[in-house]
């Protein structure tokens, strides 16, 4: 089978490789769609893996080739894939937060994951999609698990006015998530008009392009002073942080969910918002809880079923794997404007 491997930072190849045995207490998944995360590129382009000659990817979907006897799963199954495999030993996986899970494996990162024609897994990870996901909208409930929870994080109450920064897929989810929860404003906040542009078809009632407009001036603005009930920021920058930070009125949430990998320093307005404001901060890590793998993942599930969360919009490129080690070298470009990049093996 093809399989996309990270030998180290900056070089990736696809290669003909063995599709994996099939282990006790595991499927083998014919990967139908398999997603780029945010967390894939800097992995890839900078940082490298736990493992070199890793098969990254770990937001898919897929069906079930190959079962083990006795097994409770069937071939032909429809299945979107968590990644996170937890020990369910430690303190945080016996009171159901698997995502602070202190002795973790995670496919794509830690072990092989599913940018290739197969990947094994164990059947703990597996949740039935129905007929009527698409195996690429599938493919995302992993984005939209980690929107909802850190919105839940935050909580939204009906008419609250929420700011959301950065409109990749997890903030595109997260504003479909706000108006389904019943947020009387929704304000989305990016530098990409195309990005700003697919908020606006997804829900968001207000644009703002922070090159051109200070974002926190204008939601000032748009809500009369008030500030923001809840903000979510996706984004992963210090400024931005402060943005966020600055655009909650009183008693405002946030939620901090952008990996940034450099220190939270907060200027001088948004300490003294912090606290003349009495503002909640919290930080948002992953998407998973009890029972695995939560309550995120079947809410995102069912919502798709609906037909209430959207996602055809959210992809922007549909590539064979063959085409990996190009799209991640581009990348690196700051022109490229891109949402969901999906592979279709």
């Amino acid at each position: 089978m093809k399989a996309v491997k990270l030998y180290e930072a900056g070089d990736l190849r696809v290669e003909d490789v063995e599709i994996p045995e099939l282990e006790a207490g595991h499927v083998l998944v014919k990967v139908k769609a398999v997603g780029v995360c945010g967390s894939d590129i800097p992995r890839v382009n900078f940082y490298g893996a736990y493992r070199p000659k890793l098969t990254i990817g770990h937001e898919f979907s897929g069906e079930i080739t190959k079962v083990n006897e006795g097994s409770t799963w069937k071939v032909g199954d429809r299945v979107v894939v968590p990644p996170l495999i937890p020990c369910n030993r430690c303190q945080w996986c016996q009171s159901g937060n698997y995502s602070l899970c202190e002795d973790y494996s995670y496919l794509g990162s830690r072990q092989d994951g599913a940018m290739a024609e197969y990947v094994s897994v164990p059947e703990s990870n597996l949740l039935n999609i129905p007929p009527s996901v698409p195996f690429e909208a599938a493919a995302m409930v992993d984005p939209a698990a980690n929107a909802i929870h850190a919105i839940w994080k935050g909580s939204i109450n009906t008419g609250d006015t929420v700011a959301i920064y950065g409109c990749g897929p997890i903030g595109l989810f997260a504003i479909q998530f706000a108006k389904i929860l019943g947020a009387g404003m929704v304000i989305a906040i990016d530098i990409k008009d195309e990005k700003l542009q697919t908020a606006k078809e997804l829900g968001a009632d207000e644009i703002i392009n922070s090159l051109e407009i200070d974002p926190v001036a204008k939601i000032n603005e748009i809500t009369g002073k008030a500030g923001a009930n809840f903000v979510l920021e996706t984004a992963g920058l210090s400024v931005v942080q402060n943005q966020a930070v600055c655009s909650a009125g009183k008693l405002g949430r946030i939620v901090i969910l952008g990996i940034s990998h450099d220190k939270l320093e907060l200027s001088k307005t948004a300490a003294d918002n912090l606290l003349r404001r009495e503002l909640e901060l919290r930080g948002s890590w992953n998407s998973f809880s009890s029972p695995f793998p939560g309550k995120e993942w079947t809410y995102s599930v069912e919502l798709m079923a609906q037909g209430k969360l959207i996602t055809e919009p959210i992809i922007s490129h549909k590539l064979s794997l063959d085409e990996a080690p190009e799209i991640f070298k581009k990348f690196l470009d700051k022109n490229f404007v891109f949402s969901k990049v999906m592979f279709l093996p």
